[in-house]
């Protein structure tokens, strides 16, 4: 009784599909031969002659590689100042925990004539910061705030034993 269950459902199945069966392919093969005697008129243009390859010597081995950077040319690096060493007797503040690269100014706020920014942090919170607030991991010092632009000084060590400081801009745009 079981395997009549399975086989009463597929028995339409099986006689629609038997009634598509054509044993009369001469009509097809008749008509596949009237089509690839006449294509219909269209004429196809041989196609062009292949290119002949040249090969080229590569005399230049002893020159850089053309798949590596250029280096820069040699410049002096600047030797900087001690007396712009940050104090690390300072505390540090919240976000100079975080690469500059990774804060975003999400917007710019006045309030009673005293103008502010405010920076999203990789965490999610919103922080306000004013002018002479630090943020960023060299020691970057807000110098002005402007109304889409944030102005920061970093000071970053020269390599040399000395700092230097260099300007930094963060935009709403950015």
């Amino acid at each position: 009784m079981r395997a009549w269950r399975c086989v009463v459902p597929l028995l339409p199945l099986a006689l629609l599909l038997g009634a598509c069966r054509d044993d009369d392919m001469a009509g097809l093969k008749r008509e596949l031969a009237e089509l690839r005697a006449d294509p219909g008129g269209v004429t196809l243009e041989p196609l062009p002659p292949l290119p002949v390859y040249r090969s080229v010597d590569y005399r230049f081995a002893d020159r850089r590689s053309p798949f590596q950077a250029q280096l820069p040319a040699f410049r002096e690096l600047p030797t900087g100042d001690l007396d712009l060493a940050p104090d690390a007797s300072r505390p540090r503040e919240p976000l100079e925990a975080y690469d500059l690269e990774r804060l975003e100014l999400v917007g710019i706020l006045t309030v009673g004539g005293e103008t502010s920014a405010l920076v999203k942090a990789p965490d999610g919170n919103v922080h306000r910061l004013r002018v002479s607030d630090h943020m960023g991991t060299d020691y970057g010092r807000i110098v002005g705030i402007s109304e889409a632009t944030v102005q920061l000084v970093e000071v970053v060590p020269t390599g040399r034993g000395g700092w230097i400081e260099r300007s930094v801009q963060l935009s709403l745009d950015d």
